[in-house]
């Protein structure tokens, strides 16, 4: 019988510690300890451990580098999230390419066709909001190459993933507002096929049912995730009587334009409307008052992402058990929504 191949994971194992730590310590990352590279190293030598990465990438004519899609660079969570990538991969050897699908699923799927044809040694991906057919990364997948989601990530394909807890964000956002009295709460809400604001806008039902109010789906503003957006939805807003008196957006953009929006309409915030956004943008502390809203670690993220990457390269991408990793999210509270 073939003796099976020792991994990463068999030293985590022996070493009681995560295979991320693991594939660190053979990268000779500067944050693992001394006494742990040697531990490591020790063990891996004990067992045969063979790392082969480099020579699998000669012979399939690659060159260290790593495709990542975002939908768009000039949003600061995912410029954020490609810096904590950055971080990582440069220690370990490899260039980042950076593509745009501006939430097109066409475009994303060239951007996957053209990158796999380089010969990327993988690819790093926030779904495009119009993303409902992932054939282009079923593809992905059969080829063999490594692939992991971030942030929006696929509801109905086995991969690997690193989310934020957007759900237990959202709540917290709307609990808040509820603890500022507000009772009726208007939701941004995003495309509901996209994992994120999905996730957000169940977190968002959660929270009115735990404190007993009754959910209204006259109080949901669907596809609202731009400035553009946020203050036509609030030039609406402002015609329902009585006055809604708390707004949960599922991003910063579209809960700027309706701040602005609502402030141009004599509406005072936090007085009138209370408001909560999901991002912590730079800009949220420019605004006056100041935008409450979730943070979501995008440098951890993009850390969270490269080890991943790497791990799923040390082991050759030999494992059949996808993972998952949830970071926290932390909700920042500012004046906007301090009745």
């Amino acid at each position: 019988m073939k003796k099976q191949k020792v991994t990463i994971h068999d030293i985590a194992r022996e070493l009681n510690t995560t295979a991320s730590t693991v594939s660190r310590a053979l990268q000779d990352h500067p944050r693992i300890s001394k006494a742990t590279k040697e531990a490591v190293l020790e063990l891996a030598q004990r067992l045969n451990y063979q790392p082969n990465s480099i020579a699998s990438s000669l012979r399939k004519g690659k060159g260290n580098t790593i495709g990542i899609i975002i939908p768009r660079i000039d949003r600061q969570f995912f410029s954020s999230v490609i810096r904590g990538i950055e971080d990582v991969a440069s220690k370990a050897g490899y260039n980042v390419m950076i593509c745009q699908s501006y939430d097109s699923q066409e475009r994303e799927k060239t951007i996957v066709e053209n990158l796999i044809n380089g010969k990327v040694d993988g690819l790093l991906v926030s779904l495009a909001a119009g993303s409902d057919d992932l054939t282009h990364f079923k593809l992905v997948q059969s080829k063999g190459l490594p692939l992991i989601f971030f942030d929006r990530v696929p509801l109905n394909l086995e991969a690997n993933k690193v989310e934020v807890d957007d759900y237990t964000g959202a709540f917290k956002a709307v609990e808040h507002l509820i603890l500022q009295g507000c009772r009726r709460i208007i939701h941004f809400c995003g495309p509901r096929h996209v994992s994120i604001y999905r996730n957000r806008f169940e977190g968002y039902k959660a929270a009115l049912a735990h404190y007993n109010i009754t959910f209204d789906p006259q109080l949901i503003f669907d596809g609202v995730i731009t400035r553009e957006l946020g203050e036509k939805a609030a030039t609406e807003i402002a015609q329902i009587k009585p006055l809604p008196d708390g707004l949960f957006s599922s991003g910063d953009y579209s809960a700027m334009g309706a701040i602005i929006k609502f402030k141009q309409l004599g509406i005072k915030i936090p007085t009138d409307i209370a408001v909560v956004g999901f991002a912590n943008e730079p800009f949220d502390d420019m605004l006056q008052p100041g935008l409450s809203s979730v943070d979501q670690g995008s440098i951890e993220m993009g850390h969270s992402v490269a080890n991943l990457f790497l791990e799923e390269i040390a082991e050759n991408h030999t494992s059949t058990t996808p993972k998952r990793i949830v970071l926290d999210a932390e909700l920042l509270i500012r004046g906007s929504s301090l009745k």
